[in-house]
């Protein structure tokens, strides 16, 4: 009986001496990060430690998709495969809820911590993914301090939306568009624009009938920059002579780079930054009126004929 007691409390030392080193070990700061989506690897790139993140995606490294491409091509680029990210050896490899499932699963049965991110919608999810970013990384104080000029930034920044905010048309190809709960309507209401999507109901990525923007003489047209790798098709409604008159007719007109919006971070309030500037430029394009409510000035449409 004596043995038996003995060997029960050797075994529960050794358990509990195993529970405290797994425990130790969860408790350290991940030292080798891999990340796979481009929303987390820039993330990522803003809050980690020197040496701490080992490898992002490809996408991180592409100027036209990546707001911080340029301190991204420091941090090799990975391919996503599990396999891949297998021999990096890492400790915590962050991910997208959009990442390939198979993958993602494959490495958590190889007994790699991972972490997904939602897309962000909202200046709000911004927030958040900072600061879930930063308990990630044991990095919390360089989040709040990210988050704290991020706050200060948006406040020079951010106007109202109001009914009478001008109304901006999101306009990508193939009559696409971004409504309520997506992150381009947040960088509109953030720059005091209405978003006509929004209004007539399209929630997140929808469609805009071409229509429907034409009749709605919307103050600004907000369109994206082609792709030269895309298909040619889904640009060929930029040229249609009802869209050409819209945008003719339209005060205002540019393009949002996709980089700024693709993913959120401190970087996108560059997008409410070139928002507000478009809107002060039409504001001064308005000479008062005779009855002093202000008249239409000439605009500054782009000339998209001329555009490759």
């Amino acid at each position: 009986m004596m043995r038996r007691g003995t060997a029960a409390a050797a075994i529960l030392g050794m358990v509990l001496s195993m529970t405290a080193a797994v425990r130790l070990e969860a408790a350290e700061p991940p030292r080798r990060v891999v990340s796979v989506n481009l929303c987390t690897d820039q993330l990522a790139l803003l809050l980690a430690a020197p040496g701490q993140l080992v490898s992002v995606s490809r996408l991180a490294h592409d100027p036209t998709m990546a707001a911080l491409a340029e301190a991204a091509q420091r941090i090799p680029a990975n391919g996503g495969t599990a396999e891949e990210i297998y021999l990096l050896r890492p400790d915590l490899v962050l991910a997208g809820t959009y990442t390939t499932r198979q993958s993602l699963d494959m490495l958590r049965r190889l007994g790699i911590r991972v972490e997904a991110f939602p897309p962000e919608q909202s200046l709000d999810d911004i927030r958040r993914h900072i600061r879930r970013m930063g308990a990630l990384l044991d990095r919390e104080a360089a989040a709040e301090d990210l988050l704290a000029r991020f706050e200060a930034d948006l406040a020079v920044l951010a106007r109202p939306r109001t009914a009478a905010s001008p109304l901006a048309a999101v306009y990508f190809g193939a009559s696409g568009t971004a409504g309520r709960d997506s992150l381009v309507d947040a960088v509109l209401a953030a720059a005091g624009w209405r978003n006509l999507a929004a209004e007539i109901g399209v929630v997140g990525v929808g469609l805009l009938p071409l229509e429907r923007l034409v009749v709605a003489a919307p103050d600004a047209v907000i369109g994206e920059a082609p792709d030269p790798g895309g298909p040619a098709l889904a640009h060929a409604s930029y040229r249609h002579p009802a869209l050409l008159a819209a945008i003719r007719s339209a005060t205002g007109v540019t393009v949002l780079p996709d980089r700024l919006t693709i993913c959120g971070g401190p970087f996108t309030l560059e997008a409410v930054r070139q928002l507000r500037a478009l809107a002060d430029r039409m504001a001064a394009a308005r000479p008062p009126a005779a009855d002093g409510s202000g008249a239409p000035g000439p605009g500054i449409a782009a000339d998209i004929e001329a555009r490759p």
